[in-house]
């Protein structure tokens, strides 16, 4: 998951001989950058991590996390559920502890100091609510634990934290206490949740009724465990951690030496078999090679090779990292990677294979230009799979690592290039914001504490000369969290050695172990590399790859079916004879709470052979009408705010309308002051027509159609609209959005850009306006460069940025949308299935036959995919769709 740089006491060389092996001579495969630049850059760091860490402990704290765009705490019971990413939260003030060791490395001791002193007097760890073990161990133990580290450092320098007396530890210890319960398992693999006061004692405590868990889930726990064992003399924890290890070594699939992605705690059972290095995997692989850094135990090292050399021969197809099965590793499962697995470059630097993490780096690095960010996953020809991105550092901490490999300056520029995107698109007033839609610069309300934790250290670490670090990071061991653990102790006290038969390491099927993999430590780049420009040979082929594949998506041809008695496209979900039809055909309808409906078919079910082919035929047809209309579909829309003190920093997701202005066709989108139209609902001539006339009119949502708003807005002279949900608490964090349809007649004369935000969303723009009185926005098919809104403006330092290193504009992001791929529970969109039936959801404002389009589910129900390809079957596509789903499912849980 989340990598970091570290060397081992065992079998590796110091820092100088290190890098005398990865560099031999100098090598300037650019122009340098001058030490001024990255002073600068250096020093930017620091201010952006001020500016989250002071928004955090200002509006957040003791909330476990800021939320930025509200500005105002996190708190967990308080908040509507996200779900899963919820279980990161225990109400023990997560973003302070995350942010110890990052306050220690940035030279901030006295700020450190302070942040101590509150996790001692203000943070309990014995609260009754039900937290992830994985989240809870790297995050909050591993926080502790580096804290701790950091603290014993500057009391031995006889200046700073004279009073500490182990305090982190012991609550560390305390923590590690809370956290074993989870691990009384006949297997040991842990639960994936604890409750903090009362451990694991089944339905009562909302615990012990799992059965699955990821494998990085009870992977991702030997650092922190072993660390704490180490630094307290009590053996227990790392003993429980090894035997995790054990059994998941043990459960291998024994002829691809691969692992799948979620595994049954108690029988030990592959529940998913698909494997690869990202979401659910990733700092499984991480935690092997790093434990036999720290711990000097050659099994960790042994087992990693093997398992490395069957990602290289499987999954690795340079520069893509594609899933496999593990029982056919031949057979890719998937056609979309994810945005975890930036980590990997960086792993292999420090497994020293430069060449395919400078071919996978180079890639994200192309992905992220087109697109600002790293979509949270992306189609192998490098299109959004999904739109979101939770300022994720993975990509971050490879480009360091390849610096701290190569000394290329063109990993320096790439830094600039996230550092700047980060002010640029994500900074806002009360932080930064993570992106919910990278293709419209939206913004989600959500700053998690992995951004303190993680993206500072290695951009700083990146920029920083020597002489700028408080201690030498090369005595230290980044856990997957960037959490700092010292590399004396693999000398400290070391648990029972493991049984004979967990020492056992298996060469792969058939094959010799080859020796040269455990000896291939620490590369040497003049046998890699001996011509100084061949790093840039590498890059080269990947950047023109990706660029070329920045095209339309040509359209998917229409197999030839055949027809069944009832068409797709008249089928109406209200009509009787229509569903008895279905019934026969052996075709459920399930209504779901977003207003569609779901076919689902079961052969079985239909009264007849004859029947049942019918049926398939119609889901076969409607599956096909689903997809076209997925097509027709407009994307969503921004709303980005750009008067003082916001300067474009915030952008809100908007739904499109099916008429007026069509945004996405204009070059500079429609700017102006926002003022709230009389009467709100806008289904009458406006009162205050003389204050519209000019502005963009504020609307509620209701009382009539969305085109008879529109109208009204025109007449009194307003340049455009946007329409606010009246359903309060509704949201495009969790509700789809959707776009607006007519009235049912033409709508030509309509000739402004009306768009639509939910009820959160549009609430942040009335408390701005509340506030400020004066309000402008910018209405467009996607956020702009803020530089570009305020054309030569002079603008704070933090919005300000250089060109691109390559002078590539990498963004051809407007053709490119996300479409549903078909399935056999196909879900349709009601309102369009029941022609001539309202939608109720519309609240009287759509005409029968006028309906609310719903846009790709930021939700994660339905994972959108670009299905154009001529040669795809319908069966491959039903296989696609079922393996998506499963796959947002799992990710959602592994905290995408």
């Amino acid at each position: 998951m989340r990598t970091v740089w570290g060397l081992s006491p065992v079998m590796m060389p110091s820092l100088p001989q290190l890098l005398l092996l990865l560099l031999g001579t100098t090598c300037q495969l650019g122009l340098a950058m001058p030490s001024e630049e990255r002073h600068r850059l250096r020093n930017q760091v620091v201010e952006m991590f001020d500016h989250a860490y002071k928004n955090y402990m200002d509006h957040a704290y003791p909330a476990d996390e800021l939320m930025p765009l509200t500005c105002r705490g996190r708190v967990r019971g308080l908040e509507p559920s996200r779900g899963d990413v919820d279980d990161a939260l225990g109400k023990f003030s997560l973003t302070l502890i995350d942010s110890l060791d990052t306050l220690a490395l940035l030279n901030k001791t006295a700020e450190f100091e302070a942040a101590v002193r509150k996790v001692l007097t203000d943070v309990r760890l014995d609260n009754d609510v039900v937290v992830s073990v994985f989240e809870t161990n790297i995050r909050v133990l591993g926080g502790l634990l580096g804290g701790h580290s950091m603290a014993v450092l500057l009391r031995e320098g006889g200046r700073h934290m004279l009073w500490y007396q182990d305090q982190l530890l012991h609550m560390a210890k305390d923590l590690g206490l809370r956290l074993l319960p989870a691990f009384n398992t006949s297997s040991g693999l842990p639960y994936p949740r604890v409750n903090l006061r009362h451990g694991v004692q089944g339905p009562a405590t909302r615990t012990g009724t799992e059965t699955d868990t990821c494998t990085a889930c009870a992977g991702t726990i030997i650092l922190e465990f072993a660390a704490l064992s180490r630094f307290t003399g009590d053996p227990v924890f790392e003993e429980h951690a090894r035997r995790a290890l054990d059994f998941l070594w043990e459960k291998r699939q024994r002829n691809s030496n691969l692992v799948g992605t979620t595994i049954n705690i108690h029988s030990g059972e592959w529940v998913r078999r698909d494997s690869g290095v990202g979401a659910g995997i990733d700092s499984y692989y991480e935690y092997l090679l790093k434990a036999y850094i720290l711990l000097g135990d050659d099994l960790f090292l042994q087992r990693f090779n093997i398992h490395y050399a069957s990602i290289m021969k499987y999954i690795s197809q340079p520069p893509l990292l594609l899933d496999v099965h593990i029982h056919k590793p031949l057979m890719p499962a998937r056609t979309w990677m994810d945005s975890l697995l930036a980590f990997f470059p960086g792993l292999q630097v420090l497994k020293g294979d430069i060449r395919p993490a400078i071919e996978t780096h180079e890639m994200l690095y192309q992905v992220t230009k087109k697109h600002n960010f790293l979509p949270e996953a992306f189609t192998t020809d490098f299109r959004v799979h999904w739109a979101q991105h939770p300022l994720r550092p993975e990509f971050a901490e490879s480009t360091y690592f390849l610096y701290k490999a190569t000394r290329d300056p063109y990993y320096l520029e790439v830094g600039r290039t996230v550092l700047e995107n980060l002010n640029r698109f994500a900074r806002v007033p009360c932080g930064f914001a993570a992106m919910k839609d990278v293709r419209t610069g939206s913004h989600e309300d959500r700053m998690d504490s992995f951004f303190l934790a993680e993206m500072f250290k290695y951009l700083y670490l990146l920029f920083a000369d020597e002489e700028d670090l408080p201690f030498d990071v090369e005595d230290y061991i980044f856990t997957t969290e960037a959490h700092l653990l010292p590399l004396s102790l693999s000398t400290a006290l070391r648990s029972a050695a493991p049984s004979a038969d967990n020492n056992t390491v298996l060469p792969p099927a058939g094959e010799e172990l080859d020796d040269s993999n455990f000896e291939w430590t620490c590369p040497n780049t003049r046998l890699l590399f001996p011509d100084p420009g061949f790093p840039r040979t590498l890059r080269e082929p990947i950047r023109s790859a990706v660029d070329k594949s920045c095209h339309v998506a040509s359209s998917r041809s229409e197999p030839g079916l055949g027809r069944a008695p009832l068409r797709a496209r008249d089928f109406m979900a209200s009509n009787p004879e229509h569903l008895e039809l279905l019934r026969r055909m052996g075709v459920s309808l399930i209504h779901l709470k977003d207003g569609r409906v779901q076919l689902v078919q079961h052969a079985t079910q239909a009264v007849s052979p004859v029947a049942a082919e019918d049926g398939m035929r119609f889901m076969q047809e409607m599956m096909e009408l689903s997809s076209q209309q997925q097509k027709e579909q407009l994307p969503p829309r921004a709303v980005q705010i750009v008067s003082h003190p916001f300067f474009g920093r915030v952008v809100l997701t908007a739904g499109p309308a099916q008429f007026g202005t069509d945004l996405s066709k204009s070059t500079t989108g429609v700017q102006g002051s926002v003022v709230v139209a009389e009467p709100y609902s806008g289904c009458a001539e406006l009162a205050n027509g003389v204050l519209v006339a000019g502005r963009i009119a504020l609307l509620q949502r209701g009382q009539c159609m969305f085109a008879e708003k529109a109208r009204n807005i025109q007449k009194a002279g307003a340049i455009g609209g946007i329409v606010i949900d009246d359903n309060e608490g509704s949201s495009s964090d969790t509700a789809p959005l959707f776009q607006m349809a007519g009235d049912g007649r033409s709508t030509d004369d309509v000739t402004l850009p009306l768009l639509f935000l939910f009820h959160k969303e549009g609430n942040i723009l009335m408390e701005a306006l509340r506030e400020y009185r004066e309000v402008e926005v910018l209405l467009s098919d996607k956020a702009r460069d803020r530089a570009a809104l305020y054309k030569g403006k002079a603008l704070p330092s933090y919005l300000q940025s250089s060109e691109d290193p390559d002078g590539h504009e990498g963004d051809c992001t407007a053709e490119e949308e996300d479409h549903a791929a078909p399935s056999p529970s196909t879900p349709v969109d009601q309102s369009q299935a029941a022609v001539g039936e309202p939608d109720e959801l519309t609240e009287g404002e759509d005409e029968p036959g006028a309906e609310d389009k719903p846009e790709d589910s930021e939700g994660g129900e339905e994972p959108a995919d670009d299905g154009d390809s001529n040669s795809q079957s319908i069966d491959s596509l039903l296989a696609d769709w079922k393996e998506d789903l499963e796959a947002f499912q799992q990710m959602e849980k592994d905290e995408l």
